[in-house]
């Protein structure tokens, strides 16, 4: 009979801990906006580059894709990171414009990934996008505050 009251108050206990937790984790804030820096290797031009989280941006022939951006809180070590998607579409949109006047447009060939996984901004060089012409790294996120579900007054 005590095991069994034991055995229901851990699982209480377990419970309340998972629900403050999830909770807690449901007011931190939220990314929006990933910065990056992009090196064009031939011309030496540094362009900084935001990207809306789940939004597609082009730099030369590549297509970044950012599908989470976090950033610690003040009071913990700090570090940004970016779970990140990079393909190379193998066109510039300068190329795509003088293609609509032309009358006759190649085949589009299908993009093709270069990186996929998370960045550090701390870290540029741990996981790099490899391209002869290209760099991209992340410096920065934008963040957001939750949406607080309380009524105001």
């Amino acid at each position: 009979m005590t095991s069994t009251l034991n055995g229901i108050r851990v699982s209480i206990l377990a419970t309340a801990v998972l629900v403050a937790s999830s909770s807690a984790a449901s007011t931190r804030p939220v990314g929006e906006t990933a910065i990056f820096t992009g090196l064009d290797k031939i011309t030496a031009r540094i362009t900084r580059l935001e990207v809306p989280v789940g939004e597609r941006v082009q730099f030369g022939t590549l297509e970044i894709l950012a599908d989470s951006c976090n950033k610690r809180p003040p009071t913990e070590t700090p570090e940004t990171t970016a779970f990140v998607e990079v393909f190379d579409v193998g066109k510039t949109l300068a190329d795509e414009l003088s293609e609509k006047d032309t009358a006759d447009s190649a085949l589009p060939r299908p993009p093709e990934r270069l990186f996929s996984g998370w960045m550090f901004a701390s870290s540029p060089g741990l996981n790099a996008v490899e391209h002869p012409v290209y760099d991209v790294w992340l410096i920065d996120c934008k963040m957001s505050e939750p949406e607080t579900s309380e009524p105001s007054e």
